[in-house]
């Protein structure tokens, strides 16, 4: 444990994350348990390492694989008792490291933010969701198109931790421009700002710079 955490507080996590020699099957247990952390910048970077290690032990044993991927999806399940809190994002990490767990699970994702899907009715973990989502369609968005709209209405939320979130993940998401044109306008004046673990680092963005970058993207392609 003392390992992980010094791994995870790392200066040059990236590197020190591939360098850094252990077994999946007993490195995933207590990564999962800094879902937990309140270090946003650690819990971003276990994050990141869960995503590893499940990709790793999807290579030689994907049954152990799909065992974490339940375990996280039962975590967001009311019957569980408790409350998933990291659980969306380590999905969403996940799937973006591996195609074949991606393929199986990319819709029960998406489905926590979507009103015909099985929606969390939680903002906390529904910001969760969007980052997943957001970092899912980076490496593999031919599987979110069907986020496109679920995330779209993220736009009018009142929290704007999650209209940022939704932003952050729109450009991977390619929505068509004549829609989101339509829904990002009213934000070009939003001055809210929006915390977020984005390459190994806690980044800030502010809400008019996500929407006038989203513009530019659109325009330009």
């Amino acid at each position: 444990m003392v390992r992980l955490r010094n791994l995870l507080k790392s200066p040059d996590f990236e590197d020190a994350l591939r360098n850094f020699e252990f077994r999946p099957t007993t490195a995933i247990s207590p990564l999962l348990s800094f879902l937990y952390e309140t270090d946003a910048l650690v819990r971003g970077r276990a994050i990141r390492a869960i995503g590893q290690t499940v990709s790793m032990m999807a290579e030689s044993s994907p049954e152990s694989a799909r065992n974490i991927m339940r375990r996280l999806i039962w975590s967001l399940n009311d019957e569980s008792g408790g409350i998933g809190w990291g659980a969306p994002e380590a999905m969403g990490e996940i799937m973006a490291q591996n195609e074949m767990l991606a393929c199986e699970y990319y819709r029960i994702l998406i489905s926590y933010i979507d009103e015909a899907g099985n929606p969390l009715e939680n903002e906390a973990l529904e910001r969760g969701v969007l980052w997943g989502i957001g970092r899912l369609a980076r490496s593999r968005p031919e599987l979110t198109r069907e986020a496109i709209g679920p995330v779209l209405k993220q736009l009018t939320s009142t929290d704007s931790v999650k209209r940022g979130l939704a932003l952050w993940a729109l450009p991977a998401l390619k929505p068509a421009p004549e829609l989101a044109t339509l829904l990002v306008m009213p934000l070009l004046n939003d001055e809210s700002e929006v915390d977020l673990y984005e390459d190994g680092e806690i980044r800030t963005f502010r809400i008019r710079d996500l929407v006038s970058e989203l513009l530019k993207i659109m325009k330009s392609g």
